[in-house]
């Protein structure tokens, strides 16, 4: 339990770290390296729409990590009457079943707080993802794994014309790292440049790792389930697959794509529905 509290503290400064590590290598790096071209106008001109892009990017990922953090699950523990006695312990130790109180209720030990539509904790906003934050939670997977990969291809370009190295074959990237640690122990590699390899592949892992992430939770989404449900075997009622997706997203879906909102709507839609 201690590890996890630690885990729930350090993985947000770790998120902001890389973060903050990409914003400066795209802005003070990667953009101006772009601006070497004298045959485009300024207007159109890789480096500013290459710059323009990434903003949007940045901006709707970390828009959209703040409404996680802002937009907590509802605590429902004063609405379930739990007191400090036997039945939180029964919260606590797992032994009641969520659902015998409230569908889709669960105790989370890390937030000690009962969440209505519970999916999981997401230890990189240090909070739990539930009815309130899912579509944000959504839109900043999905704009992180846009972010990561289109800072891996600036990287690659970069370390392209610095090296003069040629992408054109799949497999020299996953030769990069090791013949850049050799030539890195051998001098022939500065540090910035190894600093920017490492990058690349961590902005690899990332960006696939929150793209699988957003496709699985669209599944869970167009089920009707969320990612508790499916690991405690809970059933849930089958609807149609347009019903749960404006249930997360709302009507006015488009409008959260490209701005980081509040989906108030979807909120409304569970109270009529209620």
């Amino acid at each position: 339990m201690l590890v996890l509290r630690l885990l729930n503290v350090v993985a947000p400064a770790y998120f902001l770290c890389i973060s903050l590590v990409t914003f400066v290598l795209q802005i003070f790096v990667f953009i101006p390296s772009m601006f070497r071209d004298p045959s485009t106008t300024p207007l159109f001109s890789p480096a500013l729409l290459h710059g323009a892009l990434f903003l949007f990017l940045s901006a709707n990922a970390l828009g959209n990590y703040v409404l996680v953090i802002q937009n907590s699950p509802e605590d429902l523990g004063k609405d379930l009457n739990l007191g400090k006695g036997a039945e939180v312990a029964e919260w606590l130790d797992g032994s009641r079943s969520p659902g015998s109180a409230l569908p889709g209720t669960h105790f989370c030990r890390l937030c000690a707080r009962v969440t209505q539509r519970h999916d999981h904790h997401c230890f990189f906003t240090g909070n739990c993802i539930g009815s309130r934050n899912m579509r944000n939670f959504i839109m900043f997977c999905l704009y992180t794994s846009l972010a990561c990969l289109d800072s891996l291809v600036a990287g690659m370009a970069y370390i392209s014309a610095t090296l003069s190295m040629s992408f054109a074959d799949p497999l020299a990237f996953l030769a990069l790292l090791p013949h850049s640690i050799s030539q890195f122990f051998s001098g022939a590699l500065l540090s910035s440049e190894m600093f920017v390899i490492l990058m690349l592949y961590l902005w690899l892992g990332i960006g696939l790792a929150c793209a699988g992430f957003c496709c699985h939770q669209l599944l869970l989404i167009l089920r009707g389930q969320t990612r508790y449900q499916v690991r405690k075997g809970v059933l849930v009622r089958a609807r149609p697959w347009r019903e749960n997706l404006q249930e997360v997203f709302g009507k006015k879906w488009l409008l959260g794509l490209l701005i980081p909102v509040q989906n108030v709507e979807s909120s409304c839609y569970r109270q009529k529905e209620k």
